[in-house]
């Protein structure tokens, strides 16, 4: 098996010792090329370079936004005219290495590295590729989240603080969102949300549209905005007409509780639509999979069934 090997030494939970034991243990029983990642975008070439030779599968050790340009560079836009048959293209399997692993615990990896390279063979001796869709907005896939408002003003406000060298720990991403929440230096613009066979939802103050849940882990707590939505299913959408903090403290708490029906009075959620359109009269904060992607007023998300072939045990 012919197995291309993406690391990001610049991941949150990676190490040279820990790099160079994973590659050794999936060196001594496959066909094993190291490559590591040095600028932004790097790790796209190197999926499209994998898909392009012929790998069997390509496993990633780093954070959710380095899996994810592995997989825009595998699958290439989604608006391409000449999409290859998932079956012909590299599987994607990761080991955990940045400060949250959102795309890797969907698919039931380990946390411990170790764990999840054990795992991760064992997946790939037996031939455990399981098709999953993908949602895309903006021409690009996303593996598990993307939004508009006050998450992507949190994902901006983390990126400055990762800038200024502090690192991505669980302990700050919640306390840049409740700071967030508080500020009144915070004021994400409104914007609208409209869906299949439903009325335009006005007034939106932040949204989130994803492709899996849980998507988003505070430590170990999984926190599940879309409980009815999977990689079988078509894309969740939730979006909050409010930003008020006691609102959205008693909306965090069903949240954190692991509420197999989260709702709240200005809540919108719909956990299996087709797709979903967010547009707004100012530009708003918008990420992908936890990486800022700047501002915009308008973002259209589909889904595909069946684009993407992982390393995870079969349902």
């Amino acid at each position: 098996m012919r197995v291309m090997l993406v690391t990001n030494p610049f991941a949150t939970f990676t190490t040279p010792a820990g790099r160079d034991t994973l590659a050794n243990t999936l060196s001594a029983r496959y066909d094993v090329d190291v490559e590591h990642t040095t600028h932004r975008g790097h790790a796209g070439e190197l999926g499209a370079r994998a898909a392009a030779e012929g790998y069997d599968a390509v496993v990633v050790h780093g954070g959710d936004g380095t899996v994810n340009e592995v997989v825009n560079g595998i699958l290439g836009t989604p608006d391409r005219n000449d999409p290859v048959d998932p079956a012909a293209l590299p599987a994607v399997g990761v080991i955990p290495g940045g400060s949250a692993n959102v795309f890797a615990r969907a698919l039931g990896i380990d946390r411990d590295p170790i764990v999840a390279t054990a795992q991760l063979i064992d997946l790939l001796d037996s031939g455990s590729r399981r098709p999953i869709s993908l949602g895309h907005t903006l021409n690009r896939w996303f593996l598990f989240n993307a939004g508009m408002g006050m998450d992507a003003i949190v994902v901006r406000r983390m990126e400055d603080k990762r800038r200024a060298g502090k690192r991505a720990t669980a302990q700050r991403y919640f306390f840049t969102t409740v700071s967030s929440f508080f500020s009144s230096s915070v004021t994400p613009p409104v914007f609208t949300v409209q869906v299949p066979d439903r009325a335009p939802i006005e007034g939106v103050r932040f949204g989130f549209v994803s492709n899996t849940g849980p998507w988003t882990y505070f430590g170990a707590r999984p926190i599940a905005t879309n409980p009815g939505t999977d990689f079988d299913h078509d894309l969740g959408v939730f979006a909050a007409t409010s930003v008020g903090v006691l609102r959205n403290i008693m909306l965090g708490s069903k949240l954190l509780s692991g509420s197999d029906d989260p709702q709240a009075a200005h809540l919108f959620r719909d956990d299996d639509v087709e797709w979903v359109r967010f547009t707004g009269d100012e530009p708003a904060d918008v990420q992908m999979d936890g990486d800022y992607l700047g501002l915009h007023t308008s973002m259209n998300f589909g889904c595909r069934r069946n684009v993407l072939h992982v390393a995870a045990a079969l349902p």
